[in-house]
């Protein structure tokens, strides 16, 4: 899996609108990918119909879940150092139950009650529609464990709750799984192959969106470019399919050109993308609809050929840059973003140097960069040495930010005294007469509230930057909502 763009190591206690009726509360927290936020609003859906009202305070919680990520050790260390928390309020309110989701459940299984005493409930990305049965198996006294892998489950037939919503953007998952066997990455361990999710359950749940005054989605997924709808299954056996399902399949791109054309006063993200599986059509699709936003995330990895082999990435540098010239060609102003690890075993001063010259080339609006670190389950980590010591790692990695940011720097600057629409989502950390938005290129600016409200599109226009923020005045309103 491709780490999506919000994967960071932070957690988020989500709420949702109180039920009528019920009388048992929930505190869910989630860490990771985009996917987990998503999940965590299914989980939530899913026990609103069984009582629960989520709270944000974690002392009055009946039943704690934390949704994990497993991505990296860092994400991992983070959700026991919650654990501790957690144990903590229990003491105090012992008939507290814990629950441990995603894919660190998924990782570990049953090994999490022996590791954390405190946990009653670990369950798998596959497994939410069994946690009314399982949290049946809590009540009782007993601890429960379901991490069984499906090759079908893709959540289409529940309507997530909007967790902790601005009502302006919301995530769609459309497909669930991954296929592509990075030797780095233990999502395929944790959320099983790829599957897709049929397209008119995916136009539904926008048409719910739209209906609620939503202005933004994104469709998401462990891997965006590998949707492939022919009437259910793994994608993996596509081949096996009728002539009439292959004929009749919608593809990514198919799926895109869909949700454009029948919304478009919708703004459309998607993420996350495999340089090795975006096709053409897609870049087409998205230069052809003035609604699909000018982004996109593309990870590398590594900029070696050596290590992408070594990675089991199924591209060249030259691809990705093939890639590269073909976006920009079509969408010109398109942003890219990137995923870089550094130090992944065998890593030599070479292929560092390959790796910040492909930056170079490529000029990333932004990234996510990390030092690699070893996954048990993986092929990296059952083969490979973790050979690249940790002070080189920190070097390189730092070499990877001054890069990254120098790049990012000149990109905000070249927006001085341009003209942008921005979508407004929320009020401006920093300052609470100024609202925050983001333009076409995911790009953040902020500007003076006057009139505007939450969920409008404004044009602004650029007058300053910070490192990570565009400093702007709206000039004109646009009635486009």
């Amino acid at each position: 899996m491709e780490k999506t763009i919000d994967e960071s190591v932070q957690g988020q206690a989500l709420t949702l609108d109180q039920k009528e009726g019920n009388n048992r509360k929930l505190f869910i927290e989630s860490y990771g990918c985009q996917m987990n936020f998503s999940d965590s609003e299914i989980v939530a859906s899913i026990l609103a119909k069984e009582g629960f009202n989520t709270t944000q305070n974690l002392e009055d919680a009946d039943l704690v879940l934390v949704n994990t990520c497993s991505i990296r050790e860092k994400a991992e260390l983070t959700v026991r150092k919650r654990l501790e928390k957690y144990n903590a309020v229990k003491k105090i309110n012992p008939k507290m139950k814990v629950g441990v989701l995603g894919c660190m459940a998924e990782r570990l299984k049953s090994q999490f009650l022996e590791e954390e005493k405190i946990v009653d409930l670990v369950v798998g990305p596959d497994a939410y529609k069994d946690l009314p049965n399982l949290i049946e198996e809590v009540d009782a006294g007993r601890n429960a464990v379901n991490v069984i892998l499906s090759k079908e489950e893709t959540y289409g037939d529940i309507s997530p709750v909007r967790l902790q919503s601005n009502g302006v953007s919301a995530f769609v998952s459309i497909t669930r799984g991954c296929d592509n066997m990075c030797t780095f990455c233990v999502v395929p361990f944790t959320r099983g192959r790829e599957r897709s999710r049929d397209p008119q359950s995916i136009l539904q749940e926008i048409d719910d969106l739209v209906a609620k005054d939503f202005k933004e989605i994104t469709l998401l997924g462990q891997n965006v470019d590998s949707y492939l709808w022919y009437g259910g299954g793994l994608k993996k056996d596509f081949d096996k399919a009728s002539d009439f399902q292959k004929a009749t399949a919608t593809n990514f791109a198919k799926l895109l050109d869909l949700v454009a054309i029948k919304y478009p006063k919708l703004r459309l993200r998607f993420t996350t993308s495999n340089p090795q599986d975006m096709t053409m059509d897609v870049i087409e699709v998205m230069a052809k609809h003035p609604n699909i936003c000018n982004y996109i995330h593309l990870p590398i990895q590594s900029g070696s050929n050596r290590i992408l082999k070594e990675m089991n990435r199924l591209h060249t540098r030259e691809e990705y840059f093939t890639l590269i010239d073909n976006i920009k060609k079509l969408i010109p102003d398109c942003a890219i973003s990137q995923d870089i690890i550094t130090g992944f075993p065998t890593e030599t001063e070479d292929d560092h140097q390959d790796t910040l010259s492909l930056m170079e080339y490529v000029k990333y609006d932004y990234g996510f960069m990390f030092a690699y670190s070893e996954r048990p389950g993986t092929l990296a980590g059952r083969k490979m040495e973790d050979d690249v010591p940790e002070a080189t790692k920190k070097r390189r990695l730092s070499e990877i930010i001054a890069v990254q940011r120098k790049h990012s720097e000149a990109i905000h600057k070249s927006y001085i005294g341009k003209t942008i629409e921005i979508l407004i989502e929320k009020e401006s950390k920093k300052s609470d007469a100024h609202w925050s938005g983001r333009n076409s290129q995911n790009i953040v600016a902020v500007f003076p509230k006057e009139n505007y409200k939450i969920g409008d599109f404004v044009m602004v226009q650029v007058n300053d930057c910070t490192s990570a923020t565009l400093i702007a005045e709206a000039i004109d309103y646009s009635e486009n909502n």
